[in-house]
């Protein structure tokens, strides 16, 4: 196979119903995941992966740990597999007119099949939608072309984030997709306690904002943000930190949610002769004028040489 370095032609606009349909399937895999996954910090127990079939919930311990099975979306092939410790494969064909109940209730039917017992909230997440997933039959719109484009953009993002990821030296997630708002994110940490949030803050904030951090994602197009773009921001938000340098110059800083922003959009990184370079800048400017700004000791988590161990 000959390697290409060109960056997928991954749009928003155009591909609404297609996106949506996909976020219904990655919310239902990602809650059954979070219904057997032991709790872990920052909700990192609950979250997708990006690899080289596709997108996947990764093993799921289940009798005691003694089993495991994996819900993969495998992009190539475009089918879900359930593939259990036992040596048991299951799969449904994806395809135009799945709807997301077809999905969930084919998913749900294999479970059974193999004496795995799934208890979830069987409704979608911070959609606006009122239906339960056996219900929704109005999304059936798995598009294969899209669906390969948007699997190929977020392997390589994953990869360069993975890498990015590697240049620090503190407590650090996994690249990982967060299944409720469709985004890959790393997060730095710097170790320090976040000033405690109102009492009234959502239990999955207070869990996610429980320390001081610097995120770096990447979502597909939504309709606030209609088109693949790139984020970072720290928490809490210094003051001034919309007034710090980003690279490349056709980055800036926007407003979220009473907060800064750094945003450089897929399309300019299209542009770039050396889009894994200017990715990486981009990544490292944010984090450095979050840092900066937010006190974190730099210095003390740059990554050390081997022979300075």
């Amino acid at each position: 196979m000959m390697a290409t370095h060109v960056l997928p032609d991954l749009k928003y606009t155009g591909h609404e119903k297609n996106k949506l349909t996909l976020h219904l399937f990655f919310q239902i895999m990602g809650k059954i995941r979070m219904s057997f996954a032991p709790r872990k910090n920052h909700w990192w127990y609950i979250t997708l992966y990006v690899n080289e079939k596709g997108f996947t919930t990764g093993p799921i311990s289940i009798n005691e740990g003694f089993d495991s099975f994996s819900i993969t979306m495998n992009i190539p092939e475009h089918r879900v597999e359930v593939f259990h410790s036992a040596g048991d494969l299951r799969s449904f064909r994806l395809e135009k007119n799945l709807s997301v109940a077809d999905f969930y209730n084919y998913l749900c039917s294999i479970l059974k099949e193999l004496d795995i017992v799934v208890g979830i909230k069987a409704e979608p997440y911070e959609l606006n939608m009122k239906k339960r997933f056996s219900e929704i039959v109005e999304y059936e719109h798995y598009h294969k072309k899209y669906t390969n484009t948007y699997w190929k953009t977020f392997l390589w993002i994953s990869s360069v984030f993975k890498e990015f990821s590697g240049r620090f030296y503190g407590k650090t997630c996994p690249v990982h997709l967060y299944w409720h708002s469709m985004d890959l994110a790393v997060t730095r940490f710097s170790g320090k306690k976040a000033p405690a949030m109102d009492a009234d803050a959502s239990i999955p904030n207070k869990d996610a904002y429980s320390h001081e951090c610097i995120s770096f994602g990447f979502w597909a197009g939504d309709e606030n943000m209609p088109e693949p773009a790139f984020y970072s921001y720290t928490f809490p938000s210094p003051e001034g930190l919309e007034e710090q340098k980003l690279e490349p110059e056709s980055a800036n800083w926007i407003m979220n949610n009473g907060s800064p922003m750094a945003v450089l959009t897929y399309a300019e990184l299209q542009k770039q002769d050396e889009p894994k370079k200017v990715l990486l800048e981009f990544l490292e400017s944010a984090y450095q004028a979050g840092a900066w700004l937010a006190g974190w000791d730099i210095e003390h988590f740059n990554v050390p040489g081997l022979k300075e161990l």
